[in-house]
């Protein structure tokens, strides 16, 4: 093999390895430009839990009885995410999977009312949302 060669070979290789860790070094820009909508839901939680503790923290939330912190964060953050998953099943142009932000937002949802109801039968309807969630997935959306 001849010096050009290797040479040839060597760079070769180098661009390469270059391509492949430009796809692996997706930076935060890129990433919200191919996701805008889940960025949005998640930026949209966090100022939620800010408003939430905000409130909680000069006393709006002791004028009514049943509203407490954190349920209540976890509630709006179950009822953004389920519109998210809500957009990307009607919006051709955010259309994806949503199975994940379903089963999070019914989490968050067995949390946030947990305090009103029964621990044991908000669970097991979380459960069950949940196992319904996935099997329904499995015989409708099948991947080829």
């Amino acid at each position: 093999m001849s010096e050009e060669q290797r040479r040839r070979q060597y760079s070769e290789k180098q661009e390469k390895q270059e391509k492949e860790e430009e796809k692996q070094e997706k930076s935060w820009d890129e990433k919200w430009r191919r996701d805008p909508l889940n960025a949005a839901a998640w930026a949209l939680i966090l100022i939620w839990g800010g408003l939430v503790l905000l409130a909680s923290n000069i006393g709006v939330l002791r004028w009514v009885e049943l509203l407490e912190a954190w349920p209540l964060f976890f509630l709006g953050a179950g009822i953004i995410l389920l519109l998210e998953a809500a957009i990307r099943l009607v919006v051709p142009t955010y259309r994806g999977p949503v199975i994940g932000n379903v089963v999070l937002a019914l989490i968050f949802l067995g949390i946030a009312s947990g305090g009103l109801i029964n621990w044991g039968l908000i669970w097991a309807f979380v459960l069950i949302a949940i196992g319904v969630a996935i099997l329904l997935r499995g015989l409708f959306f099948r991947r080829e």
